[in-house]
């Protein structure tokens, strides 16, 4: 009985070091991304972007708390920002460190790009 119970320990430790080395790969996939010095950004946003052909310009607002880009559900990390608008059926990707925004638009003719510029604050 004695290897048993021996057997029994050793299956739990390792159980219990698996689970904090996913525990710790799950945080370090949180922050991944940030630069040092960097912190999860909180609250809301406000960026004004631009049409880099036309001109045009209008704003977004990121709430980094509910994780929304316009009230659309986005995917933030400390590289970029993700949605899909379907007012516009537009998929938007923000490069958070050069501000760039590509939006790709499908349709039954293939679709389009566009590239935008938005200024980001520092």
């Amino acid at each position: 009985m004695r290897s048993n119970h021996a057997r029994g320990n050793t299956t739990t430790v390792v159980s219990r070091t698996n689970a904090l080395a996913a525990l710790a790969a799950a945080l370090l996939t949180c922050v991944s991304g940030l630069a040092a010095g960097d912190v999860p950004q909180q609250g809301e946003q406000i960026i004004t972007c631009t049409n880099l052909v036309s001109g045009a310009s209008w704003q977004i607002r990121i709430n980094f708390d509910r994780g929304t880009v316009d009230a659309n559900p986005a995917r933030i990390d400390g590289a970029k920002i993700s949605w899909h608008d379907v007012g516009d059926g537009g998929n938007y990707t923000l490069d958070r460190k050069s501000g760039a925004l590509t939006v790709v638009v499908a349709s039954s003719t293939g679709g389009y790009f566009l590239h935008d510029h938005c200024r980001l604050s520092r």
